[in-house]
């Protein structure tokens, strides 16, 4: 039973890194295909968009990474984490442009960096 719980923390933390990492494409991709390509404005940026994601890092971020501590007792890589999910939520607020895709992709690199951690702590 015990390891069918930390093989399902490790995919959650997994997902993690996935996700973000597909944030960040996703930002990317929106500032090239919007910005300099002038292509698909209405889909890359619509807020719904931007809304599931947060609300999946949330999710997926905070019941990964709490476990984590519960687990291997490391706080660090929640308040990572924490710190990433908080500025992803900043780059909501502050709307289109450059200061959310800094905030976006800053968050993302934190909150992936977390699921790493928490992952490394697994194996401690």
């Amino acid at each position: 039973m015990r390891s069918a719980l930390t093989a399902i923390r490790d995919r959650l933390d997994r997902a993690g890194m996935i996700l973000s990492g597909l944030c960040a494409v996703h930002c990317v991709l929106g500032i090239v295909l919007v910005g300099v390509l002038g292509l698909g404005g209405e889909t890359l940026l619509a807020p719904a968009i931007h809304r599931i994601g947060l609300g999946l890092a949330l999710a997926v971020g905070l019941i990964s990474l709490g476990f984590g501590v519960l687990r291997h007792g490391r706080v660090a890589p929640l308040v990572i984490g924490g710190i990433g999910l908080a500025l992803m939520a900043a780059a909501i607020v502050v709307g289109h442009g450059m200061a959310e895709a800094v905030l976006t992709i800053l968050g993302v690199g934190l909150v992936a960096l977390a699921h790493l951690r928490n992952l490394q702590g697994h194996r401690c």
